[in-house]
């Protein structure tokens, strides 16, 4: 295999996106090959834009045609892990669109029979994590550059959308159709980072606004903190009616911090020493003297700043050439599948806090979350 064959499930303007690079042939070592979607109106505008690539209308046709080694879902998100699911048992690889799915139960699910296809590729379409300033961020903090963490902060607020881009879709931004709002369609992204590099938290409290500056049932404005094993605190803010949005990433260690803004760049501050044996050395004096901005024998704090110019469009080829070199010759996966679940998890949990105002463990208890998610939705259906 030279090439491998890509089937794409959904052509809305994600599915179509991928289709359209992937036929210029800007991943090197992967082709389109099939395209599936369930709207008939597709069909026709997919013959006239990818006249050469067959078109299905029941993805398990496509699976089990014979033209495709592995799929990319970019469907609505209750239906990511049982495509995932049908895809490994015909021998096809998955790479689903985040988030993995929509309640870690059935993101759960398919994780155990993944794990029972471990010759198959599976892995989840994180984007994000192929820009170099998040890569090296990741590295700076494991290396124990800037020592143990002490707090991280994310305001991402950036995710303005208007009245119109809900209206589109029926499914969009409803319980049932989708699943919540701001947390499991834009923020998957940056909760997916945060804990990729921060780690997870162990509980989460929140306050969760639902239709606070949208017409909708679901969440548009979002406050969560949490606590990690090791005594560490976070926040993570979020929101899709910030049309001036900010994109600050902060992670304060005891030797030193970043201040990562826009995604784009990053400040590093390293302290020669820990702040805790400055703390224990500094005298009266000292103080004294830092609050004259003198500067002490006692540390140094070496700056330096990272960037990336890298455009967010540029991210999505990258994962598909990663994905196929995996199938292709092993190259570890920079976004595995079994790492789908625990931005599901957080966003569970922040959902769980905010449903029971209360602080809540993370995970939360799996059949408790969806017994509460099923509760909104039977409400949505009642309102009609």
């Amino acid at each position: 295999m030279k090439k491998v064959r890509m089937g794409i499930i959904g052509v809305g303007a994600e599915g179509g996106m991928y289709a359209d690079f992937l036929l210029a042939g800007k991943v090197s070592n992967t082709e389109l090959a099939a395209i599936c979607d369930i709207d008939p109106v597709k069909k026709n505008l997919c013959d006239e834009k990818y006249p050469n690539v067959p078109f299905f209308t029941d993805y398990i046709e496509m699976l089990e045609s014979g033209l495709v080694d592995a799929v990319c879902t970019t469907v609505p998100h209750y239906l990511h892990p049982e495509m995932g699911i049908q895809a490994l048992k015909r021998n096809i690889h998955a790479l689903l669109e985040k988030p993995a799915g929509v309640y870690s139960l059935q993101v759960s699910e398919l994780l155990e029979y993944a794990a029972t296809r471990p010759e198959l590729t599976f892995g989840m379409m994180f984007n994000q994590r192929t820009n170099p300033l998040y890569q090296k961020i990741k590295a700076i903090v494991e290396s124990g550059e800037i020592g143990a963490i002490r707090r991280s902060t994310w305001m991402i607020t950036t995710w303005w959308r208007p009245q119109a881009y809900y209206n589109q879709s029926a499914w969009r931004a409803t319980w049932g159709g989708e699943g919540g709002g701001v947390l499991v369609n834009q923020a998957p992204h940056q909760l997916d980072l945060w804990q990729w590099i921060c780690g997870m938290p162990t509980q989460v409290t929140s306050r969760l606004k639902f239709g606070y500056q949208r017409e909708l049932a679901v969440e548009d404005d979002v406050i969560a903190m949490t606590e990690y094993e090791n005594g560490a605190s976070g926040v993570f803010i979020t929101c899709t009616h910030d049309l001036l949005g900010t994109d600050r990433f902060e992670i304060f260690g005891d030797k030193g911090k970043i201040i990562v803004e826009g995604s784009k760049k990053a400040t590093v501050q390293v302290l020669s020493r820990s702040e805790q044996d400055i703390n224990r050395s500094m005298t009266i004096e000292g103080v004294i003297n830092l609050f004259k901005g003198k500067k002490l024998d006692d540390y140094e704090v070496n700056e330096y700043v990272i960037e990336s110019a890298q455009h967010q469009l540029e991210q999505h080829p990258k994962v598909f050439e990663n994905f196929s070199a995996n199938i292709l010759d092993g190259t570890p996966l920079l976004a595995p599948g079994s790492d789908g679940i625990k931005s599901v998890q957080l966003a569970n949990a922040i959902h769980m806090s905010a449903f029971m105002d209360s602080r809540v463990n993370v995970p939360v208890d799996e059949k408790s979350y969806l017994t509460e998610l099923n509760k909104k939705i039977a409400a949505e259906k009642a309102r009609g």
